[in-house]
């Protein structure tokens, strides 16, 4: 008998428990190892337990170093700062992980593998901001104070180089403003330049100022294998890749640190379609896919994937991608082409 791995179960807020209770069924029938301890968070945390982060759910992680996470919703005001940033914060969840590969054919851009890897802690999301008045306005200036150090660029990038070594990948790609910001990503760039020297002959690596980066991303996606970057960069690219596979939807993401990890979808809660049984689950199912690799099980992970790819060939689609099936409809077609 398979011995049970214990893992934090956040099934979030609006969409997020229909598209939890299709994953947690899916993972039922390939017999994956996890033993989950539910928890609440975002405003079913607050539903619950007056707190977007609830003490149980911090325990909860701190407990099993793993976590599966649904969609959170912060509230607006109140002084709550983001439910996601803070979880990375407090595990210290450096590298964000999200990988873009085609899953449908016949979109604007076919054979789409790609993976960017993002700084977490650091840059502009650090979040030191402040008004300075001026005459009788006392938010007349708004700074905001980003920083990088050199230790989180490091890690980063060794990680991502890491990475492409493990996974057979081929290039990574160093994405910088180092022009303008001359220290702020300069610095990232500086220490890009030194972990590559450590694996030359292994993996290439070129630099791209980040606006051209973007732009190359649209005009040809192909010349990009591995991509790292600094937070809020990271953010932004993050998402243009998930466009060129057809969205979100399809856009699972990691947030692993040395002591935790939690997999995520990264797209939002959608509450206007919550309990109307439309909702896409393949997002947080392949970042349960990840989370599988990540314990050592890429026989089952490869199993899900197999399930989804037979789904998506059969015709088999949710309305996001512009299809009528409903969450239990694409869970069944994935169940029934697992291998």
């Amino acid at each position: 008998m398979t011995q049970k791995i214990p893992a934090t179960l956040i099934p979030g807020d609006g969409i997020g428990p229909e598209i939890s209770e299709a994953v947690v069924r899916i993972l039922g029938a390939i017999e994956a190892p996890f033993e989950w301890d539910s928890q609440a968070a975002g405003m079913a945390g607050i539903d619950a337990h007056g707190d977007p982060l609830p003490k149980s759910l911090l325990e909860s992680i701190r407990k099993t170093g793993l976590a599966l996470k649904g969609p959170l919703t912060t509230p607006v005001g109140g002084g709550f700062r983001s439910v996601n940033v803070t979880l990375r914060k407090e595990f210290e969840l450096f590298a964000n992980l999200r990988p873009a590969r085609t899953l449908i054919s016949g979109g604007r851009y076919e054979d789409i593998d790609l993976v960017l890897f993002r700084e977490n802690l650091e840059g502009y999301y650090a979040a030191m901001e402040h008004y300075l008045p001026v005459e009788n306005d006392p938010k007349a200036v708004a700074i905001s104070t980003g920083y990088n150090t050199r230790a989180e660029c490091r890690r980063i990038i060794t990680y991502a180089f890491e990475y492409a070594v493990k996974n057979n990948r081929k290039k990574v790609t160093i994405v910088h403003k180092a022009n303008i910001l001359k220290l702020l990503t300069g610095l990232f760039l500086e220490e890009g330049r030194e972990v590559a020297k450590k694996y030359e002959g292994r993996v290439e690596m070129n630099e791209r100022i980040v606006d051209a980066c973007a732009m190359q991303l649209v005009m040809d996606p192909y010349q990009f294998d591995v991509i790292v970057t600094t937070n809020l960069f990271g953010d932004i690219l993050s998402d243009q890749i998930a466009g060129l596979i057809g969205g979100l939807g399809m856009a699972p993401g990691a947030n692993i640190g040395e002591k935790a990890a939690i997999f995520e979808a990264v797209h939002g809660s959608a509450p206007d379609i919550a309990g109307k049984g439309w909702a896409n689950p393949v997002a947080l199912l392949m970042a349960s896919g990840l989370m599988l690799q990540h314990i050592g099980r890429k026989d089952l992970a490869d199993r899900l994937q197999t399930g989804i790819d037979g789904a998506f060939a059969s015709g088999v689609r949710t309305r996001d991608l512009g299809g009528s099936a409903g969450t239990k409809e694409i869970t069944d077609a994935i169940i029934h082409h697992l291998s």
